[in-house]
């Protein structure tokens, strides 16, 4: 079988690739060059691709690099930009999945008639009774990464391999370092790809849009204090909000980022907690779902108990057996079957009334 894996520069990609080489299948590595800029972290910087490539010839492939940076610029940097500019909260590890890896990829791979593409997500592929794929977690539990796979249907997971899926982390290093690979002892990727460390968020979104300060006030309408970027506030943050200390603990509870008089509302904790949580841009891994499921609202958050009710197109309601902690608009809710074991689909959460 003829397969295009993508190779970030990782570990996990590293060890997808040398499984598949060792299966006796016909392995080609691409490395997507995603973004252009300043990058010294994620899978973007010029040390990732090097040892992509370096990797590849240690494992006897061929490793070829792709410039998808127009598409994502436009895909995922530009919306989020935009998002904060609205006062939204994105997540663009997971843009970047449902238009680059498992769209854009999989469409070239496509065009120059390959079999399968594969990646090293820590994921899954499982069939249900009726013979449907399906989209199930990592054995790893810790480094499961199949939040980030929701909108990977079952037609593309036909043709798509998680080959490092029933292994767990150290098992995944273990084998590099049986190979000899040189990203063996690699750590892990942790920060958003095309922003820096050295120079941080603000800076990145200061460059590209006005940043402007705005009034801390209570739910009564009284000024506690200021912020100096608005587009920096997120939903439950409680540090940073220019508030003087010594009082309660308050959490930021709603943004408005209105030309007029940009405003940030704290409150309590109690303040935070909903019954519900509405849902658009909904995506099915296969058939559409209504019922009880449960529903993961971060990357590696504690799946809570929920009644899932269409409302419209690509529309959910989500309603919680008890109250819940509001969930930043712009961030992802990913529904599992009650067992927790496998990938329901998703959406994206909506602004909550205070």
């Amino acid at each position: 079988m003829r397969v295009m894996i993508g190779m970030s520069g990782g570990v996990d990609s590293s060890v997808a690739a040398a499984l598949l080489h060792e299966q006796g299948h016909d392995v080609v590595g691409v490395t997507m060059r995603l973004w252009g800029g300043e990058s010294d972290t994620g899978c973007c910087s010029v040390s990732d691709v090097d040892d992509a490539r370096r990797v590849a010839q240690q494992i006897g492939i061929e490793h070829v690099v792709f410039n998808f940076a127009e598409e994502f610029n436009e895909h995922v940097v530009q919306p989020y930009v935009d998002a904060h500019q609205s006062g939204i909260t994105p997540n663009p590890c997971i843009e970047c999945n449902r238009h680059l890896k498992f769209e854009r990829f999989a469409e070239r791979a496509d065009e120059l008639g390959f079999d399968a593409v594969a990646t090293g997500h820590h994921a899954r592929i499982g069939t249900h009774t009726n013979g449907r794929l399906r989209l199930e977690r990592g054995a790893d539990l810790a480094k499961d990464q199949s939040y980030v796979l929701h909108m990977v249907t079952a037609a593309r997971l036909e043709h798509t391999s998680f080959p490092i899926g029933h292994m767990t982390k150290d098992e995944v290093r273990s084998h590099a370092a049986r190979l000899g690979l040189r990203t063996a002892g690699k750590p892990d990727s942790q920060d958003v790809c095309f922003i820096s460390r050295a120079d941080g968020r603000e800076h990145f979104l200061g460059n590209r849009i006005p940043l402007r300060s705005a009034r801390v006030v209570d739910r009564s309408g009284s000024q506690l204090g200021e912020v100096p970027s608005v587009e920096m506030v997120t939903l439950g943050q409680r540090r940073g909000l220019g508030v003087p200390g010594g009082g309660p603990v308050r959490y930021v509870i709603g943004v408005d980022v209105s030309d007029d008089e940009p405003t940030v509302v704290v409150g309590d904790a109690d303040d935070l907690l909903v019954s519900s949580q509405k849902v658009h841009s909904t995506t099915w891994v296969d058939e559409p779902f209504e019922g009880d499921a449960l529903a993961q609202t971060s990357a590696h958050g504690e799946p809570r108990p929920c009644r899932v009710t269409s409302i419209g197109d690509q529309e959910l309601q989500i309603d919680w057996g008890l109250r819940s902690t509001r969930i930043a608009p712009g961030q992802s809710v990913v529904l599992y079957d009650r067992t927790n074991t496998w990938v329901i689909g998703g959406g994206i959460a909506e602004r909550s009334p205070l």
